[in-house]
């Protein structure tokens, strides 16, 4: 490590055991080993870590990482060291002692890489250290923290640049993120001062995911979850919910139904949270109940799938929570559980929001972008569109056709002609003088027996009932798609109410308003479409046609027994991290697994040509799994 002559592919593969870099990971390390700042804005899953460690062990001196949650730092650490790369982490679960420990460690150059929590840079002892040890790096990892326009600001990120400033030797900086818009990548570039930085967006796509929006109240949430894990066992999950409350009541249902499960959230106490989250990570717990405290970088890389109970109060939040599915590549669910009241719920809770450390302009301002937000999400949840586009025309990536990879896509339509029902909304908002919401709205124009209607006196409205033929879902569409063409203005605030916008071209004679509806039919079930990596069906749809062991090798099981033999394997990686105190994961991803099933490796060699088996891993773990891949060819001819 820290010799010119060692090239970025040689540390990929000596220890991390890749062959070759993925889209953009080579050019960012090129341009940080040519002294140059960098921005790189890359999908969940798609190797950002790898963009900072690799360069990390070429540059002479020390990379700083700067990292907002504790879980993410000692996963990445975890990994690092079964890697064989020496790395430490400095945050509030260590004790000034370890604290000190660790520095002095450091300082004489035990390790490469040390990640640390934005508070702790201005603290006098890290500073101390800082200043008298050289280092060549600081990496800025969920850079979108930085910017008060981005999901996630958070104040202690504008730390990071006062102590930069203080560093000798200008050390190159290197920002990461898998969600921001261009105003967002714009801030983080402005905010950290980034010197002609290299900006790389490698895109937001994730193939692998499968997008589904499903419109449903409170019981049948319930009882789509029972039953979708019922009919998805042994395949790891992440169930989000908006509130603690929803959280509790929902573990504590399936808790009844016998499902493995655990919850996280901030209302329980440090230790049974964290003890929560090992669960789920150790593969102790199937499925994890949680508010969106849980998951920013966890590194669990075989979660099948991400339930959101309630509808995330942006795109920002639902691509970030829903990214943390499919991070191994392979295909995994992206669920959306909608109803009206998660609207509610979200203009509550923005509502409370904390507005530390800002004025009365900045505030206003991200009360603004929030609504503005939540209006778009909304706008995802009621969309016949293809899903994966409209999340990717947000982040500006213009795109043509539909995926095909999507719910929206795989379903059926009936178009409405909602012309004459728009002009009644139009007269129920005049009626109403633009001063009540989307719901009152609604209520009138089917004639609802509410007690505030009678309040605002709506039921005498000329517009009152004249739509009760419709259905509330059908309004929703309607109004939605009325917003989107600017015949009706929703206000910001936790109080939006409607307005009538620009009409003119609604009032002519030729202008129709055509609304598409899904057809009542049973949905295509996105698990019906993709392929479980851990059955049998994934092996036989797997073309194995260009691997030279399988060519050769006439012990090669069927789909059937390589199934049975990713099991065996799975079992002694599990057994290997229970006496190693680390997550399965870790061990090795099950996509390595997966690699081990269909190359059938006999030798170290050929074990080191396995996607994701590096030199330290083949020593410490290469002869176990050899000789269980033996055992299982010899017991199964």
């Amino acid at each position: 490590m820290g010799s010119s002559t060692i090239t970025p592919l040689q540390i990929l593969k000596t220890y991390f055991g890749y062959d070759s870099f993925r889209e953009g990971q080579e050019e960012i390390i090129d341009t940080i080993l040519d002294g140059r700042d960098a921005l790189a804005i890359m999908p969940t899953g798609a190797g950002k870590s790898l963009c900072y460690q690799v360069p990390a062990l070429l540059l002479p001196g020390i990379t700083l990482v700067v990292s907002p949650l504790i879980s993410l730092m000692q996963d990445q650490v975890k990994s690092l060291n079964e890697a064989g790369i020496h790395a430490a982490y400095i945050n509030s679960s260590l004790t000034e002692g370890q604290i000190s420990k660790a520095l002095s460690f450091a300082a004489r150059g035990v390790y490469k890489i040390i990640y640390v929590a934005p508070e702790r840079l201005e603290t006098a002892s890290f500073l101390a250290f800082a200043l008298h040890t050289p280092i060549s790096m600081v990496t800025v990892d969920e850079a979108h923290c930085i910017s008060q326009w981005g999901q996630d600001f958070r104040p202690s990120y504008l730390k990071i640049v006062d102590f930069v400033r203080q560093l000798p030797g200008h050390p190159i900086l290197s920002a990461f993120t898998a969600t921001a818009t261009e105003v967002v990548k714009n801030d983080i570039a402005r905010i950290l001062e980034l010197k002609n930085p290299n900006i790389v967006i490698t895109g937001f796509d994730r193939k692998n995911l499968y997008y589904r929006v499903e419109h449903l109240t409170g019981k049948q949430k319930d009882t789509f979850i029972a039953n979708y894990i019922a009919s998805h066992a042994n395949e790891s999950g992440i169930i989000y919910c908006a509130t603690r409350k929803n959280v509790d009541t929902l573990y504590e249902q399936l808790l009844k139904q016998g499902v493995s499960v655990t919850r996280y959230h901030a209302g329980m106490n440090t230790e049974i949270r964290k003890e929560s989250q090992d669960d789920f990570i150790y593969d102790r717990a199937q499925v994890v109940i949680a508010t969106n405290a849980f998951g920013m970088g966890i590194d669990k890389s075989n979660v099948r799938f991400v339930i959101h109970y309630n509808m995330p109060q942006s795109i920002e939040n639902y691509y970030q929570e829903a990214g943390r599915a499919g991070r191994d590549g392979e295909p995994a669910e992206c669920i959306l559980l909608f109803s009206p009241q998660d609207v509610m719920i979200s203009k509550m809770l923005l509502g409370s929001k904390d507005f530390e450390g800002m004025d009365f302009a900045e505030m206003e301002q991200v009360r603004h972008q929030d609504a503005k937000r939540l209006q778009i999400m909304e706008g995802y949840c009621m969309t016949t569109s293809c899903l994966r586009n409209y999340i990717l025309n947000y982040f500006g990536e213009s795109t043509d056709q539909p995926c095909d990879n999507c719910g929206n896509c795989h379903q059926e339509f009936e178009e409405l002609d909602m012309t004459q029902d728009a002009k009644w909304v139009i007269g129920c908002i005049t009626e109403m003088r633009g001063r009540y919401g989307q719901a009152l709205v609604i209520g009138t124009l089917l004639g609802s027996k509410r007690a505030r209607l009678r309040e605002i006196g709506a039921d005498s409205y000329n517009c009152y009932g004249q739509l009760q033929s419709r259905t509330e879902n059908d309004l929703r569409l309607l109004i939605s798609q009325m917003i989107r063409q600017g015949y009706i203005v929703q206000t910001d605030g936790e109080y939006s109410v409607l307005k009538v916008g620009n009409i003119s071209e609604l009032q002519q004679k030729n202008t129709q308003i055509l609304v598409k509806k899904f057809k009542e039919k049973e949905k295509i079930s996105a698990s019906k479409k993709r392929k479980n990596p851990y059955g049998k069906s994934y092996f036989e749809a797997e073309n194995t046609a260009g691997n030279s062991n399988e060519a050769t090798n006439t012990s090669s099981p069927n789909a059937a027994k390589k199934s049975a033999l990713f099991e065996t394997l799975r079992q002694l990686r599990l057994q290997i991290a229970k006496e190693e105190s680390v997550p399965p994961y870790i061990v090795f991803t099950d996509k390595t697994l997966i690699d081990m099933c269909e190359k059938l490796p006999g030798t170290e060699s050929e074990m080191l040509d396995v996607s994701g088996v590096g030199q330290n891993k083949l020593k410490k773990y290469g002869q176990r799994f050899l000789q269980e891949i033996s055992s299982f060819l010899s017991n199964n001819n």
